[in-house]
C-alpha cells in the first residue's frame, strides 16, 4: 500500500528556515524521481524541487539557491531543506514521486505539512 507521510512543517519567521521530511512506503523508492510540491489557498499545486533516481536536482527560480532536496533511499525518505524563507513560501507542502504515484486511477497524495512564514 502506497503511504506518503510529511513532517517538519511549522511557523517560521521570514528569512528562517525549515527541514522537511517525507516517509515513502509501497513504493521501489529508489528508482523514481522524486519532488516536493506546495499548494498555497487558492493556488494550483506546484512543484518547487526534484530529485532523480540518480542524485541530479531540479528547481524553478522562485526558490532556487534557498531550497535543497536530498534523499536517502536507504530510509525510504526525502528532504527538504529550506532556507531564507519569504512569506510567499506559505503552503502545505506535500511529496511524491515526480510525476505523481497513481493509485486505483487517481493521483495519490498524502496529507502534507504546512508552513507558515510570518512575523
Amino acid at each position: 500500500q502506497v503511504q506518503l507521510v510529511e513532517s517538519g512543517g511549522g511557523l517560521v519567521q521570514p528569512g528562517g528556515s525549515l527541514r522537511l521530511s517525507c516517509a515513502a512506503s509501497g513504493r521501489r523508492f529508489s528508482i523514481y524521481a522524486m519532488g516536493w510540491y506546495r499548494q498555497a489557498p487558492g493556488k494550483q499545486r506546484e512543484l518547487v524541487a526534484t530529485i532523480t533516481s540518480g542524485g541530479r536536482t531540479i528547481y524553478p527560480d522562485s526558490v532556487k539557491g534557498r531550497f535543497t532536496i536530498s534523499r536517502d533511499n536507504a530510509k525510504n525518505t526525502v528532504y527538504l531543506q529550506m532556507n531564507s524563507l519569504k512569506p510567499e513560501d506559505t503552503a502545505v507542502y506535500y511529496c511524491n514521486s515526480v510525476p505523481p504515484w497513481i493509485v486505483s486511477g487517481n493521483d495519490y497524495w498524502g496529507q502534507g505539512t504546512q508552513v507558515t512564514v510570518s512575523s
